[in-house]
């Protein structure tokens, strides 16, 4: 599931002012979407590239006109309607101004928003839900229970997004019933809060793998070959690096050059991969070749436990070094193994922490990804595969 973080910045947020500082810290910190009263779409898109959605009328004579003109992305009714309790409920909610403009065709919005007061309005959310593309909701004292209910009943035919006005409440959004709900509208000005929620975000969509150690059973120095440096946009901690390796089935935790030196300094944007024909793993679970990646394209950083995040390269920093052949076998008995330079700067992990690739014997264990699927043109396939 990919998760979303929208930020309020209605009227309700305080003048033009105030809502464009709101704005702009979200921009910074990267949400997805913001949500603003019709009149202040265009002054959003001067202030940055962002998805806009934008409260609109929600009686249908008005709406069929507005959502036409409208230069949103989304729009979205309930404000000022029976969403948020202007108006009263209708018995029969098949009869609602709301619903009936989500019903139109050509002209409809795209969202419906609805306050939870009690149980009817949680009923009426699930109504909207049938009909719009995103369903936003937002609790009245509400405790866990209500959104729980909106998960387990709300199908896939809608984005569930639940109001939050902070990175905890929005980690608790995610995470309930194990599935949670698609986005979350963040009603705060704390720019630190907006930052921390977009975190939050990009955890809940990041794969968490399963690294093993494996037996070094070879380390042979060859001749110089084609070696690729790495070079991203992005800083990286003393505990990550990326998994490389001469087969896709079997890749090798190669640890950033965060450590200082006395030859060298350290650049902790660096991660020294290998020869041009290993493999790097990306963010979707696939693979390219080293010789493949330019400036632009994303890679995925990993740490020694596992926990992954993505990463822009930069540059590919291709010269010719001499390299060794490191081999390894898993606790499964695979062989897998890999070209690495000789140098005392590139660092593997053994299970005492990082170790040079020029201090590597046989015994030695070291930490790598295993999986049981070949690939082709850097997508995992069932395939029966024979690499030496």
């Amino acid at each position: 599931m990919t998760r979303s973080v929208w930020l309020k910045a209605d009227d309700e947020v305080g003048d033009w002012e105030a809502r464009k500082r709101r704005i702009t810290a979200g921009l910074e910190a990267g949400v997805d979407w913001v949500l603003v009263d019709e009149a202040d779409v265009e002054r959003v898109r001067d202030l940055g590239s962002v998805n806009v959605a934008a409260f609109t009328n929600g009686d249908v004579h008005v709406m069929e006109a507005e959502a036409d003109d409208s230069d949103a992305d989304a729009t979205v009714v309930g404000k000022d309607g029976e969403g948020d309790g202007t108006v009263d409920l209708p018995s029969d909610f098949s009869g609602s101004a709301d619903l009936s403009s989500l019903r139109q065709n050509g002209a409809a919005p795209e969202g419906g928003y609805v306050r939870i007061f009690d149980e009817d309005y949680e009923a009426f959310a699930e109504e909207v839900a049938t009909e719009a593309d995103f369903t936003i909701v937002i609790g009245e004292d509400w405790q866990i229970i209500p959104l729980e209910n909106l998960i387990a009943r709300v199908g896939d035919e809608t984005d569930l997004i639940t109001g939050v006005t902070s990175a905890e409440d929005a980690r608790t959004a995610y995470e309930t019933l194990e599935h949670g709900v698609d986005g979350v509208l963040l009603d705060t000005d704390d720019i630190d809060e907006i930052r921390k929620t977009v975190d939050v975000r990009d955890e809940m969509g990041r794969e968490q793998l399963d690294l093993e150690y494996a037996e070094v059973t070879a380390v042979e120095q060859t001749g110089s070959a084609d070696r690729v440096c790495i070079d991203t946009g992005n800083l990286m901690d003393h505990d990550e690096g990326m998994l490389v390796g001469s087969m896709a089935r079997g890749l090798f935790f190669v640890h950033a050059e965060t450590a200082e030196s006395p030859y060298v300094a350290s650049r902790p944007f660096r991660v020294n991969a290998g020869a041009v024909h290993a493999y790097v793993r990306t963010p979707d679970g696939g693979t390219k070749y080293l010789s493949e990646l330019q400036s632009g394209d994303e890679v995925q950083i990993v740490d020694s436990n596992g926990r992954t995040r993505e990463a822009i390269v930069g540059r590919a920093k291709i010269e010719k070094r001499p390299m060794f052949r490191v081999q390894a076998e898993t606790e499964e008995g695979d062989r897998i193994e890999t070209l690495l330079q000789n140098a005392e700067t590139i660092k593997v992990h053994a299970r005492d922490g990082r170790i040079a690739v020029t201090d590597l014997e046989p015994g030695d264990e070291i930490l790598v990804y295993h999986e049981d699927t070949a690939t082709h043109f850097g997508e995992k396939i069932e395939e029966s595969i024979i690499e030496k």
